[in-house]
């Protein structure tokens, strides 16, 4: 194990941020032996190209910025690593441009004067979180993270470094998933069949995970596939890659969100109104989760 010291640098941010909605983005959702998660910061391992390692996070008191630490030898990593950091964590948002768009609907408004400044928490990977999308299809979350865990145990690799010496794990890569047998892993075994497509066609470069053509080619592209539909599609826009208005209006948690009443709102309904809330839909999906989750 090295004993050097891990490299840090400060990442800023644009006020408002909130350490405590990340928080609770990765307490609800945290993979055990890939993610770690304390009061102040938030530790994970990664993949980048042929090399692997781990990082950490954390907020920082009375300035607005964000600790990055990673290990000497990801040394000439920093900058790729910096770079998606910044996008998980959003710091590079306008928080008040999205604001003052969302704001001209008289029902968001005052969700967004609640709590000013919410962020869009994106995942560190795209093909991680796409996965954790389809395992997750009409599940809870807390089972979808149990089913994820025992993908991890099953076919993850262990980190031979970690930051404290506790193992720490490495995500399955497309290819382990595609070929390895997933009997008993708690899915429907046609959910098992979609999921092995999916990483056979990332494994192979028949499917490009990638907003290089927009989010509607994305979408069309994962919709191509079966087994996998608008909702998931549009999911993995905008948690794996942090598409601004992508929007999955057919959502459980957005069509009952208190702020539509106790009936709730239709689906077709929900997508027609959203159209005025575009570029920025996403985040006003951000906004209806906390409203559904019950925040202040």
């Amino acid at each position: 194990m090295d004993v050097s010291p891990p490299l840090r640098l400060c990442l800023a941010y644009r006020e408002p941020w909130h350490w405590p909605q990340f928080h609770a983005h990765f307490a609800l959702r945290r993979l055990p032996g890939v993610e770690r998660l304390e009061a102040y910061s938030y530790s994970r391992s990664f993949r980048l190209g042929t090399r692997h390692g781990w990082f950490r996070v954390r907020s920082l008191e009375h300035r607005a910025a964000l600790e990055l630490s990673l290990p000497p030898g990801c040394a000439d990593l920093t900058d790729q690593l910096a770079s998606r950091v910044r996008r998980m964590f959003d710091r590079d948002s306008d928080p008040e441009g999205i604001a003052a768009h969302l704001g001209r609907d008289p029902l968001l408004a005052p969700l967004l004067e609640r709590a000013p400044g919410l962020r869009l928490p994106v995942a560190y990977d795209s093909f991680e979180q796409a996965v954790r999308a389809i395992v997750g299809q009409q599940v809870s979350v807390k089972a979808a993270v149990t089913i994820s865990d025992r993908l991890v145990r099953r076919l993850g690799e262990p980190l031979a470094d970690s930051p404290d010496g506790e193992p720490m794990w490495l995500f399955p890569t497309p290819a382990a998933l595609a070929e390895a047998p997933l009997e008993n892993i708690g899915m429907p075994a046609r959910r098992v069949q979609t999921l092995r497509r999916f990483a056979r066609a990332v494994a192979e470069s028949e499917l490009a995970l990638s907003l290089a053509d927009g989010v509607e080619a994305l979408v069309e592209r994962l919709c191509a596939l079966p087994g996998i539909g608008p909702w998931t599609a549009e999911y993995i826009a905008l948690r794996a890659f942090g598409a601004a208005d992508a929007f999955p209006a057919s959502d459980l948690g957005l069509l009952k969100a208190p702020l539509w009443g106790p009936g709730g709102i239709r689906a077709r309904e929900l997508a027609a109104r959203a159209e005025a809330w575009r570029p920025w839909r996403a985040y006003a999906a951000i906004y209806l989760w906390h409203d559904y989750a019950g925040g202040g």
